[in-house]
């Protein structure tokens, strides 16, 4: 039980509390204090009624004056698109391989295709769109469908191997561990891996070589050079998407891959289709 008592000196009470014999005088605050703070109270009150604050069950409390940041966004979309009404018809009506031959509606498109691209496609492909491991780099040639602006945009539209789209891109890659023995598999990686670098087994290549023709041909093609038509990836550029030391190759090889992209065709405007078609085939890899 803390005892108070008055300060001798000042004459003021003290709260009683003491630290190694120092004691808290219990000082009233200061009047614009106290003044300030019942202000900021009555402030945020009115505030509470005036807008939305309060969470409920399945929203928030909308305010008497019925403001909404959603609503304002809503309204400077609609003013922006209403600005830009004619460039986006303009977009959605032409040849898309003649859009370059329009400077000004070429850089509308790139640049409303960079804004669709970071809001929905630099998850996967990064920002700078240089991919990460099974997501494809998108600033190089090496397409594993296509890298004209048309096939860029029928990919983008339809997607990959999914199930939401009947139009999608699709291919799928046999596991090999249920059809070939593991040595048939060694063989095969090390025949890959001669195709672009210089260190290998050459007497176990050999033998990959005998396997690739009799079961891998068919897709990539005798050369290894791959088929667009096909979504069969070139295997002698050195370019890899899921990477391609032995281990990386031979559990490709064992148990294959099927990456999906879904079709954003359902999700995003004409006008933003072939935005961000345009924007992805501007990046340098656009064939």
């Amino acid at each position: 039980m803390t005892e108070r008592k008055t300060d001798d000196v000042t004459g003021v009470e003290t709260t009683g509390h003491s630290w190694d014999g120092i004691e808290e005088l219990n000082n009233p605050l200061p009047r614009w204090w106290l003044w300030t703070l019942y202000l900021t109270i009555i402030w945020g009150i009115g505030y509470t009624i005036a807008y939305p604050a309060w969470p409920m069950i399945s929203g928030a409390t909308s305010g008497v004056l019925g403001w909404s940041t959603r609503a304002n966004v809503a309204a400077e979309i609609t003013e922006h698109e209403g600005r830009n009404a004619e460039l986006v018809a303009q977009l959605v009506a032409v040849d898309m391989p003649a859009l370059p031959q329009d400077p000004d509606l070429n850089r509308y498109a790139i640049a409303r295709g960079g804004a669709v691209f970071r809001s929905n496609c630099s998850q996967c492909h990064g920002s700078g769109a240089a991919g990460a491991k099974g997501y494809p780099n998108l600033l190089d040639d090496d397409w594993l469908w296509g890298g004209d602006i048309d096939t860029i945009m029928y990919t983008v539209r339809h997607g990959i191997r999914n199930t939401i789209d009947a139009d999608a891109h699709y291919s799928e890659m046999p596991a090999f561990g249920d059809i070939l023995e593991p040595a048939d598999i060694d063989a095969v990686v090390e025949h890959v891996v001669s195709l672009s670098s210089p260190t290998f087994d050459a007497a176990l290549a050999e033998a990959g070589a005998v396997v690739f023709a009799d079961n891998c041909a068919a897709c990539h093609g005798e050369a290894a050079q791959g088929d667009r038509t096909m979504g069969a990836p070139n295997l002698a550029d050195a370019i890899w998407l899921y990477g391609g030391d032995r281990e990386t190759l031979h559990n490709t090889v064992e148990m294959s891959r099927f990456g999906v992209m879904p079709p954003w065709g359902p999700r995003l405007k004409e006008a933003d289709i072939r935005a961000v078609s345009a924007y992805v085939h501007s990046l340098g890899g656009g064939e």
